[in-house]
Protein backbone atom coordinates (compact mmCIF):
# COMPACT_ATOMS: atom_id res chain seq x y z
CA UNK A 1 0.00 0.00 0.00
CA UNK A 2 1.02 3.79 -0.70
CA UNK A 3 2.30 6.05 1.85
CA UNK A 4 0.53 8.89 1.99
CA UNK A 5 1.61 12.50 2.25
CA UNK A 6 -0.24 15.54 3.76
CA UNK A 7 1.32 18.91 3.06
CA UNK A 8 -0.12 22.03 4.78
CA UNK A 9 -0.05 24.91 3.10
CA UNK A 10 -0.21 22.48 -0.05
CA UNK A 11 -2.06 25.22 -2.22
CA UNK A 12 1.05 27.22 -2.59
CA UNK A 13 3.89 27.76 -4.85
CA UNK A 14 6.18 24.74 -2.80
CA UNK A 15 3.25 22.49 -2.44
CA UNK A 16 2.15 21.95 -5.43
CA UNK A 17 5.47 21.56 -6.77
CA UNK A 18 6.28 18.97 -3.77
CA UNK A 19 3.05 17.55 -4.74
CA UNK A 20 3.65 17.36 -8.53
CA UNK A 21 7.33 15.69 -7.83
CA UNK A 22 5.93 12.80 -5.14
CA UNK A 23 2.64 12.11 -6.23
CA UNK A 24 4.16 9.01 -8.56
CA UNK A 25 5.14 7.28 -5.13
CA UNK A 26 2.95 8.81 -2.53
CA UNK A 27 -1.06 9.20 -2.06
CA UNK A 28 -0.48 12.95 -1.73
CA UNK A 29 -3.02 16.00 0.09
CA UNK A 30 -3.43 19.16 -0.27
CA UNK A 31 -4.08 21.20 3.15
CA UNK A 32 -5.02 24.54 2.56
CA UNK A 33 -7.51 27.30 4.26
CA UNK A 34 -7.99 28.99 0.51
CA UNK A 35 -10.68 27.23 -1.16
CA UNK A 36 -10.16 28.83 -4.17
CA UNK A 37 -6.29 28.07 -4.15
CA UNK A 38 -7.49 24.43 -3.82
CA UNK A 39 -9.33 24.01 -6.62
CA UNK A 40 -7.03 25.68 -8.41
CA UNK A 41 -3.66 23.31 -7.20
CA UNK A 42 -5.95 20.09 -7.73
CA UNK A 43 -6.49 21.10 -10.73
CA UNK A 44 -2.79 21.75 -11.31
CA UNK A 45 -1.71 18.73 -9.86
CA UNK A 46 -4.12 16.07 -9.93
CA UNK A 47 -4.07 15.70 -5.99
CA UNK A 48 -6.70 15.56 -3.65
CA UNK A 49 -6.57 19.30 -1.51
CA UNK A 50 -9.05 19.57 1.90
CA UNK A 51 -9.97 22.29 3.28
CA UNK A 52 -7.44 22.57 6.21
CA UNK A 53 -6.81 25.72 8.52
CA UNK A 54 -3.68 24.93 10.69
CA UNK A 55 -4.10 27.96 13.40
CA UNK A 56 -7.46 26.10 14.23
CA UNK A 57 -6.58 22.75 16.47
CA UNK A 58 -9.57 21.13 15.66
CA UNK A 59 -9.43 21.76 11.71
CA UNK A 60 -5.97 20.01 11.86
CA UNK A 61 -7.46 17.30 14.32
CA UNK A 62 -10.17 16.40 11.70
CA UNK A 63 -7.81 16.80 9.04
CA UNK A 64 -5.38 14.75 10.08
CA UNK A 65 -7.90 11.88 11.54
CA UNK A 66 -9.81 11.74 8.23
CA UNK A 67 -6.69 11.28 5.99
CA UNK A 68 -4.15 9.19 8.93
CA UNK A 69 -1.34 10.23 6.48
CA UNK A 70 2.25 8.42 7.57
CA UNK A 71 4.16 11.87 6.79
CA UNK A 72 3.40 15.39 6.96
CA UNK A 73 5.04 18.32 5.11
CA UNK A 74 4.03 21.23 7.01
CA UNK A 75 4.45 24.46 4.82
CA UNK A 76 1.69 26.45 5.83
CA UNK A 77 2.87 30.21 6.96
CA UNK A 78 2.45 33.59 6.70
CA UNK A 79 6.01 34.35 4.78
CA UNK A 80 6.47 38.29 4.38
CA UNK A 81 9.01 40.12 6.23
CA UNK A 82 6.58 43.18 6.22
CA UNK A 83 3.12 41.98 6.57
CA UNK A 84 4.57 40.23 9.66
CA UNK A 85 6.33 43.01 10.99
CA UNK A 86 2.74 44.70 10.28
CA UNK A 87 0.58 41.76 11.37
CA UNK A 88 2.25 40.57 14.09
CA UNK A 89 -0.52 38.77 15.65
CA UNK A 90 -1.39 36.77 11.98
CA UNK A 91 2.22 35.46 12.14
CA UNK A 92 1.96 34.35 15.40
CA UNK A 93 -0.87 32.62 14.77
CA UNK A 94 -0.20 30.50 11.71
CA UNK A 95 4.15 30.00 12.24
CA UNK A 96 4.15 29.47 16.05
CA UNK A 97 0.11 28.14 16.94
CA UNK A 98 -0.12 26.41 13.86
CA UNK A 99 2.99 24.56 14.37
CA UNK A 100 1.93 23.45 17.46
CA UNK A 101 -1.26 22.44 16.54
CA UNK A 102 0.73 20.14 13.90
CA UNK A 103 2.93 18.76 16.39
CA UNK A 104 0.11 18.33 18.83
CA UNK A 105 -2.16 16.66 16.38
CA UNK A 106 0.86 14.40 15.48
CA UNK A 107 1.39 13.00 18.30
CA UNK A 108 -1.95 12.41 19.38
CA UNK A 109 -2.10 10.48 15.91
CA UNK A 110 0.86 8.51 16.18
CA UNK A 111 2.18 9.90 13.02
CA UNK A 112 5.70 8.57 11.43
CA UNK A 113 7.14 11.66 10.32
CA UNK A 114 6.71 15.56 10.01
CA UNK A 115 8.74 17.42 8.24
CA UNK A 116 8.70 21.31 8.79
CA UNK A 117 9.60 24.13 6.25
CA UNK A 118 11.77 26.82 7.47
CA UNK A 119 14.17 29.88 5.67
CA UNK A 120 17.03 31.65 6.32
CA UNK A 121 15.62 33.92 8.28
CA UNK A 122 15.08 32.07 10.80
CA UNK A 123 18.88 31.27 11.17
CA UNK A 124 20.68 33.78 13.88
CA UNK A 125 21.02 36.59 14.42
CA UNK A 126 17.67 36.86 13.63
CA UNK A 127 16.02 40.11 12.81
CA UNK A 128 12.50 40.11 12.10
CA UNK A 129 9.11 38.95 13.56
CA UNK A 130 9.16 36.34 10.79
CA UNK A 131 11.91 34.95 11.22
CA UNK A 132 11.50 34.91 14.90
CA UNK A 133 8.28 32.93 14.34
CA UNK A 134 10.38 30.03 12.41
CA UNK A 135 12.58 29.71 14.61
CA UNK A 136 10.24 29.08 17.22
CA UNK A 137 8.95 26.38 14.89
CA UNK A 138 12.22 24.83 14.31
CA UNK A 139 13.15 24.38 18.31
CA UNK A 140 9.72 23.54 18.98
CA UNK A 141 10.02 20.79 16.24
CA UNK A 142 13.75 19.42 17.37
CA UNK A 143 12.71 19.57 21.16
CA UNK A 144 9.47 17.64 20.79
CA UNK A 145 11.30 14.81 18.92
CA UNK A 146 12.15 11.69 20.66
CA UNK A 147 9.07 12.35 22.86
CA UNK A 148 6.90 9.89 20.70
CA UNK A 149 7.02 7.75 18.39
CA UNK A 150 6.72 10.75 15.51
CA UNK A 151 9.99 11.77 14.05
CA UNK A 152 10.35 15.41 13.67
CA UNK A 153 12.53 16.97 11.33
CA UNK A 154 13.12 20.70 9.74
CA UNK A 155 14.69 21.86 6.56
CA UNK A 156 16.28 25.05 6.26
CA UNK A 157 16.68 27.59 2.94
CA UNK A 158 16.43 30.91 1.36
CA UNK A 159 14.39 32.31 -1.18
CA UNK A 160 12.89 30.62 -3.52
CA UNK A 161 12.65 31.39 -7.02
CA UNK A 162 9.33 32.63 -8.45
CA UNK A 163 7.49 31.61 -4.99
CA UNK A 164 4.82 33.45 -4.18
CA UNK A 165 5.64 37.14 -2.56
CA UNK A 166 9.16 36.71 -3.52
CA UNK A 167 11.04 39.18 -4.86
CA UNK A 168 11.19 38.13 -8.99
CA UNK A 169 7.24 38.00 -9.79
CA UNK A 170 6.97 41.31 -7.78
CA UNK A 171 9.67 43.11 -9.75
CA UNK A 172 7.61 41.38 -13.30
CA UNK A 173 4.25 43.12 -12.38
CA UNK A 174 6.59 46.25 -11.65
CA UNK A 175 8.79 45.91 -15.12
CA UNK A 176 5.21 45.07 -16.71
CA UNK A 177 3.14 47.60 -15.46
CA UNK A 178 6.11 50.73 -16.48
CA UNK A 179 9.07 49.17 -17.29
CA UNK A 180 10.89 50.01 -14.13
CA UNK A 181 11.59 47.91 -11.56
CA UNK A 182 12.08 49.46 -7.69
CA UNK A 183 14.39 47.56 -5.04
CA UNK A 184 14.81 48.23 -1.59
CA UNK A 185 18.47 47.03 -1.68
CA UNK A 186 20.33 46.56 -4.69
CA UNK A 187 23.60 46.15 -2.21
CA UNK A 188 21.66 43.39 -0.08
CA UNK A 189 23.00 39.55 -0.80
CA UNK A 190 20.34 36.45 -1.17
CA UNK A 191 20.74 33.22 -1.26
CA UNK A 192 18.74 32.00 -4.79
CA UNK A 193 17.04 28.68 -4.99
CA UNK A 194 15.46 26.74 -7.65
CA UNK A 195 11.80 25.06 -6.68
CA UNK A 196 13.47 21.83 -7.95
CA UNK A 197 16.32 22.42 -5.36
CA UNK A 198 13.66 22.80 -2.71
CA UNK A 199 11.71 20.07 -2.99
CA UNK A 200 14.80 17.74 -3.39
CA UNK A 201 16.06 19.08 0.05
CA UNK A 202 12.58 17.93 1.18
CA UNK A 203 13.18 14.43 -0.66
CA UNK A 204 16.74 13.96 0.81
CA UNK A 205 15.18 14.88 4.15
CA UNK A 206 12.46 12.28 4.28
CA UNK A 207 15.22 9.96 2.75
CA UNK A 208 17.43 10.87 5.32
CA UNK A 209 15.14 10.99 8.16
CA UNK A 210 16.68 8.73 10.93
CA UNK A 211 19.65 11.02 10.46
CA UNK A 212 18.40 14.19 10.22
CA UNK A 213 15.12 13.85 13.04
CA UNK A 214 15.23 15.93 15.58
CA UNK A 215 17.63 18.21 13.38
CA UNK A 216 18.07 21.09 11.06
CA UNK A 217 18.89 20.57 7.34
CA UNK A 218 19.90 22.34 4.61
CA UNK A 219 22.92 22.51 2.38
CA UNK A 220 25.34 24.37 0.30
CA UNK A 221 23.46 27.45 -1.78
CA UNK A 222 24.90 30.22 -4.27
CA UNK A 223 23.75 33.69 -3.37
CA UNK A 224 24.01 36.83 -5.65
CA UNK A 225 24.08 40.63 -5.15
CA UNK A 226 20.42 41.97 -5.93
CA UNK A 227 22.17 44.59 -7.73
CA UNK A 228 24.12 41.65 -10.14
CA UNK A 229 20.08 40.22 -10.80
CA UNK A 230 18.63 43.17 -11.36
CA UNK A 231 21.40 44.05 -14.58
CA UNK A 232 21.05 41.15 -15.97
CA UNK A 233 16.92 41.61 -16.13
CA UNK A 234 17.56 44.94 -17.50
CA UNK A 235 20.02 43.51 -19.89
CA UNK A 236 17.28 40.98 -20.82
CA UNK A 237 13.92 42.54 -21.10
CA UNK A 238 14.81 46.39 -21.18
CA UNK A 239 13.68 49.45 -19.04
CA UNK A 240 15.37 50.19 -15.57
CA UNK A 241 15.61 49.77 -12.17
CA UNK A 242 16.00 52.50 -9.28
CA UNK A 243 16.35 52.19 -5.37
CA UNK A 244 13.17 52.34 -2.87
CA UNK A 245 12.43 53.02 0.37
CA UNK A 246 13.29 49.80 2.41
CA UNK A 247 11.09 47.56 4.22
CA UNK A 248 11.24 47.06 7.99
CA UNK A 249 13.13 44.05 9.61
CA UNK A 250 15.42 43.40 6.32
CA UNK A 251 19.30 42.91 6.50
CA UNK A 252 21.65 43.15 4.06
CA UNK A 253 23.14 39.36 4.19
CA UNK A 254 21.27 35.89 5.29
CA UNK A 255 22.82 33.29 7.38
CA UNK A 256 22.59 29.77 6.63
CA UNK A 257 24.22 28.69 9.38
CA UNK A 258 24.99 31.27 12.53
CA UNK A 259 27.47 31.69 14.47
CA UNK A 260 25.50 30.23 17.40
CA UNK A 261 25.04 26.92 15.88
CA UNK A 262 28.77 25.97 14.66
CA UNK A 263 29.51 23.93 18.05
CA UNK A 264 25.98 21.86 16.82
CA UNK A 265 26.33 21.33 13.15
CA UNK A 266 28.29 19.06 10.84
CA UNK A 267 28.20 18.38 7.31
CA UNK A 268 27.33 15.70 5.13
CA UNK A 269 27.52 14.91 1.36
CA UNK A 270 24.51 13.70 -0.34
CA UNK A 271 25.06 13.23 -4.33
CA UNK A 272 27.78 14.93 -3.93
CA UNK A 273 26.32 18.11 -2.40
CA UNK A 274 27.38 19.43 1.35
CA UNK A 275 24.59 19.48 3.70
CA UNK A 276 24.38 21.16 7.27
CA UNK A 277 22.71 19.04 9.66
CA UNK A 278 22.29 21.26 13.02
CA UNK A 279 21.31 19.70 15.96
CA UNK A 280 20.41 22.44 18.05
CA UNK A 281 20.39 20.33 21.66
CA UNK A 282 23.34 18.35 21.25
CA UNK A 283 27.20 19.17 20.33
CA UNK A 284 28.66 17.48 17.45
CA UNK A 285 32.10 15.98 17.37
CA UNK A 286 33.40 17.87 14.16
CA UNK A 287 31.95 21.06 14.39
CA UNK A 288 31.71 23.67 11.50
CA UNK A 289 34.03 26.49 11.77
CA UNK A 290 32.94 28.87 9.78
CA UNK A 291 29.54 30.61 9.80
CA UNK A 292 27.84 30.64 6.37
CA UNK A 293 25.84 32.92 4.77
CA UNK A 294 25.13 35.09 1.56
CA UNK A 295 27.84 37.19 1.96
CA UNK A 296 30.75 34.14 2.11
CA UNK A 297 29.01 31.43 -0.19
CA UNK A 298 29.82 31.17 -3.69
CA UNK A 299 27.99 33.12 -6.13
CA UNK A 300 25.85 32.30 -8.95
CA UNK A 301 27.05 33.25 -12.68
CA UNK A 302 25.50 35.45 -14.91
CA UNK A 303 24.29 31.96 -16.69
CA UNK A 304 23.01 30.56 -13.53
CA UNK A 305 21.06 34.43 -12.70
CA UNK A 306 19.82 33.63 -16.65
CA UNK A 307 18.33 30.59 -15.66
CA UNK A 308 16.72 31.41 -12.88
CA UNK A 309 14.74 34.60 -14.16
CA UNK A 310 13.71 32.48 -17.07
CA UNK A 311 12.65 29.97 -15.23
CA UNK A 312 9.62 31.68 -14.37
CA UNK A 313 9.77 34.66 -16.62
CA UNK A 314 9.35 32.52 -19.64
CA UNK A 315 6.85 30.07 -18.92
Amino acid sequence: MRKKILITGGSGFLGRNLALKLKNDYDVILGSRNGKNNMVASKITGCQSIALDVSNIESVRDVIGEINPDIIIHGAATKFVDLSEKYPMETIDINVIGSQNIVRVSIEKKIGVVIGISTDKACPPVRNIYGMSKSLMEKMFTLMNGKSITKFSVVRYGNVAWSTGSVLPIWDSMHKEKNVIGTTGPDMRRFFFTVENAVELVINCMDNINICAGKIFSREMKSAQIRDILDVWIEMYGGSWNRIDGRPGERNDEYLVGETELDYCKTIDINGVKHFIISPNDRVNRPLTNIFTSENADRLSKEEIVGIIKSGKDV
